[in-house]
């Protein structure tokens, strides 16, 4: 067993030698991977625009803390119907048509949210938007595992997460410059509408080019063979790694479906043999939902309105969100540079460990906080510097593991004949989570409060430590044909 391992580490690293001298196209694999990465920017973006907009929502609609929930937690309706549809929609118009059709979601959703006259018009909009979220969310990681050699696949299919955490980041700062030119997001800026508006009509921009670029890319192969389209996949797989790698991998992608005579359908993802759900299928689950429990789209969602909760003025919130959207990026990065050497698991590993005790401490900040002479909660001593450096490190710890290596792996851990399906459950599971959290946040704050709040997302981060440990088999280097569950 030990000389078949080594056999197939050196055959491993002959194929890469191979591909690189002969036939890697590195151009057209950046090119993929930059174009199926902005929908993960617009991921970001749609989802972080709402951050600095929420002072204009409650003032344009009269809406209380249960009002602002449902408007912010509208498009993640949206997005979880959009992650299951988008599952089983890409494997009926393929990957890339399925991302054409969400960058038209999003632009339509730009329009219509900065338009909206009524809370209820404003909720559509942003369901709509959230069709496009959830569609991205799980297409973008599977076409970029299905377009890019194993040896580079992790830290490729990182880049997904750092788009979107780019994307959050553009929000944070588009929010923060429209509302500071206005003078507050609630006041007038141009044509007569208030900055807060503004800040959705902008995201029609990125929404364009993201269904332009999307023209220049082509199918993904692995989708084409599952069709019957084999001249076609092979030519592709020609453009991304040469004649040789091609025919072997269209003889691999073939032979992965041949157990199954039939095209991908949902009920695939039921064992035949025992007549239950695929353990594989569980674990993607738990990964995804595992991700939401922690509490991170707070942070994104929530971020202005929760540091103005304990005495921080709308600016400063705004410039906070941008400080915790540059850490979140250098984490990506590091992630990039990690996810090939390292693996995926130790990544998940350091990631729960690191969140667990961070966001401890931002629960124990929290619970000092008094009652200041203006009625608002104030953090009294050095407890705002630990709740804010706390929830920073918060932050670089989920993006240095679980934002990226969630959605890399979800990409890559399922077999090819159920890639579609899985991703779609898993997907819906990851969207009702961050529903449940960001819906139930506004009203969790003010009772039983936001200490109790924090403590129940660190016992998230600190089960999903031993869920890891338990469950889930590193992915690293393995061919997606070899992948098994």
């Amino acid at each position: 067993m030990v000389r078949r391992a080594k056999q197939q580490g050196t055959d491993r690293r002959e194929r890469i030698v191979s591909m690189d001298r002969v036939g890697l196209n590195k151009r057209l694999i950046a090119l993929v991977v930059a174009v199926a990465t902005i929908g993960g920017f617009m991921f970001g973006y749609d989802s972080g625009v709402i951050n600095g907009t929420q002072n204009g929502l409650e003032a344009a609609f009269n809406l209380g803390s249960l009002g602002i929930g449902i408007n912010v937690g509208a498009i993640l309706v949206g997005s979880s119907i959009g992650a299951f549809i988008a599952g089983r929609l890409s494997d009926m118009i393929g990957r890339r048509g399925t991302m054409m059709l969400a960058a038209i979601l999003f632009l339509f959703s730009a329009v219509l949210a900065g338009a909206a006259g009524s809370s209820a018009l404003f909720i559509v909009a942003r369901i709509i938007g959230g069709l496009g979220v959830g569609a991205a969310s799980v297409t973008s990681p599977v076409y970029i595992s299905e377009m890019t050699p194993a040896h580079l696949r992790g830290r490729l299919s990182s880049m997904q997460q750092v788009m979107i955490i780019t994307g959050l980041t553009g929000a944070f700062v588009a929010n923060f410059v429209l509302a500071r030119w206005a003078g507050g997001s609630t006041a007038t800026l141009w044509f007569g509408f208030p900055a807060w508006r503004w800040m959705f009509w902008l995201q029609a921009i990125p929404a364009a080019l993201y269904f332009i670029a999307l023209l220049s890319i082509p199918e993904s192969p692995r989708y084409l063979v599952a069709r019957g389209h084999e001249a076609h996949a092979h030519a592709v797989l020609v453009r991304l790694f040469g004649e040789t790698e091609a025919n072997r991998k269209v003889a691999e992608i073939r032979a992965s479906l041949a157990a199954d005579h039939h095209r991908p359908r949902l009920s695939d993802l039921i064992d035949k043999q025992t007549g239950k759900i695929r353990p594989i299928l569980w674990v993607g689950i738990g990964i995804a939902v595992f991700q939401q429990l922690v509490g991170i789209n707070v942070v994104f969602y929530y971020g202005a309105t929760l540091w103005q909760a304990v005495g921080f003025t709308e600016d400063y919130a705004l410039q906070t969100n941008i400080l915790s959207g540059a850490l979140s990026i250098g984490a990506c990065i590091a992630t990039i540079a990690l996810i090939d050497k390292i693996g995926r698991k130790p990544l998940l590993l350091i990631g729960s460990a690191g969140m667990a005790v961070s966001l401890a401490l931002v629960a124990w900040a929290f619970s000092t906080a008094v009652t200041g002479p203006e009625g608002g909660l104030v953090l009294p001593g050095n407890s705002g510097l630990v709740a804010l450096i706390s929830a920073n490190v918060y932050v670089v710890f989920f993006n240095l593991s679980w934002g990226p290596v969630m959605w890399v792996m979800l990409g890559e851990m399922f077999p090819n004949q159920i890639r579609g399906s899985a991703l779609a459950v898993a997907g819906f599971a990851q969207w009702i989570a961050n529903a449940a959290i960001s819906v139930s946040f506004p009203s969790m704050a003010e009772k039983p409060g936001l200490a109790i709040t924090y403590v129940l997302y660190a016992t998230a981060a600190a089960v999903s430590f031993f869920f890891v440990r338990a469950t889930v088999q590193e992915t690293r280097g393995r061919e997606l044909e070899d992948m098994q569950g």
